[in-house]
């Protein structure tokens, strides 16, 4: 037989109350006895009876989580801390790739709402801009994650692209490098780490070059491409700065091709700090984005936003920091 609430207020020793407030993450209850009921709860393999809650117009205790790309690592990563983060509060979280599709979009969104999902953590550029704008007049519990709509009030959880950007470049400025290059993305948060990037070159007293940003499509294959381009003109960069952490590896990998030795004869920055950097040969620099806390802050947000005691609109941007490897080095 399944276990019920009343087999874990009993085992727990609190009221059936007490387990319902844990349950709907509400309710001024020591972390203590949260721990204690959670952990039964775990023991016992107990679920609430989501679709019972749904019909009775109460949570189903699930979120969905849209991300633009499955390829990409750093989004495993963010789902890790952010299911990690939602089962504390209670919820699951349901993730949807989109591949930046409008179509998808509208799919994944649509049958998430038929499912009675509370609310949507959105980590994708989301190009469905009409969409988008009747969740928001339908009041549906949104939050931006990992980007920005800066023309829309809408709640956002980030990392600081902009100093993201400035950071990776004033690191190579400091070994030497004046002829520097950027594998660019095309998305809010690339934008920003590319204008860190022309904001630190300036700073410098370097005038940027328009010749040495060059955007490449998401995948690896992609980013070699671009990185080979940037490479093949008469006076090549001595450092490129990759958009993320594929951008950059696909850059070293062009500079193996070409027989450059990286970081020798060729220094290169990743962005995100994923698994990639520490499985490339030799290991990638990288800028770390605070992936733990961004978890944790996005789910305070979206769990705020869904029990209805946050109705002012955030935008908060957290620092990424320079992991240094051994893929940048003194110019030569």
């Amino acid at each position: 037989m399944k276990p019920t609430i009343y087999d874990i207020a009993r085992i727990a020793e609190v009221s059936t109350a007490t387990v319902s407030k844990v349950l709907n993450n509400n309710g001024r209850i020591s972390e203590k006895t949260r721990k204690r009921i959670l952990k039964i709860m775990e023991d016992l393999q107990y679920q609430p009876n989501v679709l019972a809650s749904a019909m009775k117009g109460k949570f189903t205790y699930q979120i969905a989580l849209l991300i633009p790309d499955i390829d990409n690592p750093i989004y495993a990563q963010y789902l890790k801390h952010i299911e990690e983060r939602g089962q504390g509060f209670g919820f699951s979280i349901v993730m949807c790739s989109t591949d930046n599709n409008p179509e998808k979009e509208a799919r994944h969104v649509s049958l998430m709402l038929q499912k009675r999902v509370d609310g949507f953590i959105i980590a994708s550029k989301f190009k469905n801009e009409e969409l988008l704008n009747k969740l928001l007049k339908d009041k549906v519990p949104v939050v931006l994650f990992a980007y920005e709509k800066p023309e829309l009030l809408i709640d956002s959880v980030t990392a600081d692209d902009f100093l993201g950007g400035i950071a990776a470049t004033d690191h190579l400025v400091s070994l030497g490098h004046r002829r520097i290059a950027m594998i660019a993305e095309d998305s809010y948060s690339g934008k920003e780490r590319l204008r860190g990037y022309m904001t630190a070159l300036r700073s410098a007293g370097i005038e940027p070059d328009e010749s040495l940003v060059i955007y490449s499509g998401a995948g690896l294959e992609d980013a070699e491409e671009t990185g080979g381009r940037l490479l093949d003109v008469k006076e090549r960069p001595s450092a490129i700065f990759g958009c993320n952490d594929i951008m950059a590896v696909g850059a070293v990998r062009a500079a193996r091709k070409r027989g450059l030795a990286v970081p020798d004869e060729l220094s290169v920055i990743g962005f995100d700090n994923t698994a990639l950097c520490t499985v490339s040969h030799p290991e990638l620099t990288s800028i770390s984005m605070p992936v733990s806390d961004l978890g944790q802050k996005v789910m305070e947000v979206i769990v705020d936003k869904i029990e209805g005691k946050d109705k002012i609109k955030q935008r908060i941007r957290l620092f990424p920091e320079l992991v240094v490897r051994g893929s940048t080095a003194q110019k030569r």
